[in-house]
């Protein structure tokens, strides 16, 4: 391992059971670009990505209305942490150079407003999100995984093609309400989280929730977790502790593997 690896693996292990805080806003950018890179290579090393679709968002600590996120055009396999922008809400890229996707400002602007709670927001084009997202469903409680979006997510059921209506962002953010995902109906998976980490393990573990649920329902009937479990369940393994926590390992993995995301 690097010395420039493992400089960041120890200042991210700063608050091992907890998110970071922060004495001024340049470290607390920082550390916010690294982990948006981070989710990225690990969306690609996942197979999330599909032709231009998909973004990640997350607050700037400093401007509030602005926001870092990937240009549009670049693998999420090989994206570099000096290559996000940073765009505000008005749709204008401030820093960074590249493309700016208009259903990610479309989308996540509309999300940034409406609720001050959250930092960071995942979308993408998903095998398995938008296979179920077809179904116009909810998914149900099945697996101990799974049960982190009991009564916790929703879907959004009007489809009317790319998003670049910035009212159809506001009927997005709507649905989403205060829940921590959204299944958009006949198009994938949105999650938010008041920090990257979480986001991004909350569209991860919803991915794999979408495949086990694809799966059981193909051999058979699933049983379903009874609703006093499956909620104590969620309130222990749904949390935002809960969420920042499980993506630290995927974190240190992915940096050891790839450092050159940091360039």
């Amino acid at each position: 391992m690097s010395d420039k690896t493992n400089d960041i693996i120890m200042n991210s292990s700063a608050s091992r059971f907890g998110p970071e805080s922060f004495d001024n806003p340049v470290a607390e950018r920082l550390h916010r670009k690294q982990r948006l890179t981070a989710a990225f290579r690990l969306f690609g090393k996942f197979g999330f990505d599909e032709g231009l679709a998909g973004h990640i968002t997350v607050r700037d600590p400093e401007r509030l209305d602005h926001f870092w996120v990937n240009p549009m055009g670049v693998s999420f396999k090989q994206i570099k942490m000096s290559q996000l922008l940073l765009v505000n809400h008005q749709g204008e890229v401030v820093e960074g150079e590249g493309l700016l996707n208009g259903a990610a400002f479309t989308i996540h602007s509309k999300i940034h407003e409406s609720r001050a709670d959250i930092n960071a927001a995942a979308h993408s084009h998903s095998v398995y999100g938008k296979s179920w997202s077809a179904l116009g469903r909810l998914l149900d409680p099945i697996t101990q995984d799974a049960c982190a979006f009991y009564n916790d997510h929703v879907v959004f059921e009007d489809f009317t093609g790319v998003v670049l209506d910035l009212d159809e962002g506001d009927r997005i953010a709507q649905a989403l309400g205060n829940n921590k995902a959204c299944i958009l109906q006949n198009h994938g998976l949105l999650t938010v989280a008041d920090t990257v980490e979480a986001a991004a393990w909350w569209f991860i573990t919803m991915e794999r929730s979408c495949q086990a649920q694809l799966l059981a329902e193909a051999a058979g009937t699933p049983k379903l977790i009874n609703p006093e479990s499956a909620q104590q369940t969620a309130d222990l393994i749904g949390s935002a502790l809960a969420g920042w926590f499980s993506f630290q390992p995927m974190f240190n993995l992915i940096i050891a593997e790839q450092p050159d995301m940091f360039d």
